[in-house]
């Protein structure tokens, strides 16, 4: 469980920054237009903020002994990130289409991720 914790900590880590390179670039060099510009910032948005909730249940994890609804949180995470907004990005970006189809899987792993944090985090007792 330890190496799934590392892992959570350091995809979260890399999406974060990835997040605000590609939003930089996007910024600076794209010319996209209004509806695709919108699209872009949600996406990109959208994994910045699942970054944190992946640290979150790897927190919760690391904090006290890992469950299965927090590993189901951060692997729920990850793939909601490369199925919604990897994928959404690469679309915007560089016109690749094969995996558009998966989108709205990433986006039902995204809120299935948050249910499992949320039953993962509950039995947590005060001290």
């Amino acid at each position: 469980m330890i190496a799934a914790l590392r892992f959570f900590l350091f995809f979260a880590c890399v999406s974060a920054a990835l997040s605000i390179g590609v939003s930089a670039v996007a910024a600076h060099t794209l010319t996209l237009s209004v509806q695709d510009a919108q699209a872009l910032t949600w996406a990109l948005d959208l994994q910045r903020f699942h970054a944190l909730g992946l640290l979150v249940s790897m927190l919760l994890a690391h904090q006290g002994r890992p469950t299965a609804w927090t590993i189901a949180a951060g692997t729920l995470f990850v793939a909601g990130t490369l199925l919604f907004c990897l994928n959404i990005e690469l679309r915007l970006l560089y016109g690749f289409e094969l995996l558009r189809p998966l989108v709205p899987y990433g986006g039902i792993a995204f809120m299935a991720g948050w249910v499992a944090l949320a039953i993962g985090g509950w039995p947590m007792q005060e001290r």
